[in-house]
């Protein structure tokens, strides 16, 4: 079992950055493949960013890349999402989720079996 919290959301004017944290309970953080995903309102939930269990293979949403940086510090059983150059489209729930097989690449959010509460990121324009 994995408890996922995010934090770190919050207003920002467009160009300006923030950083999201997920900090999850359980033993078995290390093993997990870890994602972050957004959802506006009224669309679906996208995949923004992923990284695996070992934290050496990231990969990101096309319209996020160059922007936002996924990482992983397993000693502190926390993944973070670093945005940078944000935009209105931008603006967003954000969740952290968790995967068993700790590759990182699942785009689906049904393929994640732990979810955190999600933390608000709003760009102003």
């Amino acid at each position: 079992q994995v408890h996922l919290v995010e934090s770190g959301g919050g207003l920002v004017q467009a160009g300006g950055s923030l950083r999201l944290s997920c900090a999850a309970s359980g033993r078995t953080f290390s093993t997990y493949g870890m994602g972050w995903f957004r959802q506006a309102p009224g669309k679906e939930r996208e995949f923004v960013a992923g990284i695996n269990w070992t934290g050496t293979s990231r990969y990101y949403v096309d319209s996020v890349k160059g922007r936002f940086t996924i990482s992983r510090d397993n000693a502190k059983n926390t993944v973070y999402l670093q945005m940078n150059s944000l935009k209105p489209e931008d603006t967003a729930v954000y969740y952290c989720a968790a995967e068993k097989t700790g590759r990182g690449t699942k785009l689906d959010p049904p393929e994640y079996d732990y979810w955190g509460q999600g933390t608000q990121v709003t760009v102003s324009s």
